[in-house]
């Protein structure tokens, strides 16, 4: 895939009002005019999503986080593809769960999504993250999608290439088991799942940037 070749100053952008009330589509056509800074309000309105769908799958933080950033790297580089007639956020989780699978073909013991697309203290957040943990891999992914990030039954289905039917059934399934395993106050604070601070959103932010400025000068 051909970088896509940017202007060579990359900088910091103002995160006021005007930036951050653009919608990702008029983002993405002022990146590909020549704004490549503005890429960053991008980064950071989808980060914490990003993060939590790629960790559903990836086992480890700081790879979860590298895959992070190569998914943006990713999608930078393919902006031109994004054709405007669905969400940007479901074309960004695609290339997400395409690095995931990637990744997980290369491990030695990669997770079972195959075609069908699939530090926490002793506090909530870790007891949330392992009882999540221990769901199949198929249902964790549709679980995180719906239930932590919130996104509705069709664009879950555009993002894993499976049907409605499918979503609704595997969600069920990954409630049934969670309520059967998991105290209740767990599975009510789901929203507490793999929590990205800000500093780690800057390190991935800066990560992507530079690699950007690194591609444009090449």
């Amino acid at each position: 895939m051909r970088p896509q070749r940017v202007e060579t100053s990359v900088s910091p952008v103002p995160f006021g009002a005007p930036a951050q009330s653009l919608s990702d589509e008029e983002v993405v056509r002022r990146v590909l005019a020549g704004e490549p800074a503005l890429y960053e309000v991008i980064m950071r309105r989808h980060v914490q999503r990003l993060f939590r769908t790629l960790r559903a799958t990836i086992a480890d933080d700081r790879e979860a986080e590298d895959a992070t950033r190569e998914t943006y790297v990713k999608a930078f580089a393919s902006l031109r593809e994004f054709d405007g007639r669905g969400r940007f956020s479901t074309w960004l989780l695609r290339i997400a769960i395409q690095e995931a699978l990637e990744r997980g073909r290369q491990a030695a013991h990669p997770p079972t999504l195959a075609r069908d697309h699939a530090n926490g203290t002793i506090a909530m957040p870790g007891m949330l993250e392992r009882a999540i943990e221990g769901l199949p891999a198929t249902l964790r992914t549709v679980y995180v999608l719906r239930d932590v990030d919130g996104l509705a039954t069709d664009e879950t289905a555009d993002c894993l290439g499976i049907s409605h039917v499918n979503v609704r059934v595997r969600l069920h399934r990954a409630r049934t088991q969670l309520k059967a395993h998991a105290d209740p106050q767990v599975v009510t604070d789901v929203r507490q799942l793999h929590p990205f601070p800000e500093d780690r959103c800057d390190r991935v932010v800066a990560g992507v940037m530079s690699r950007i400025k690194n591609r444009a000068e090449a």
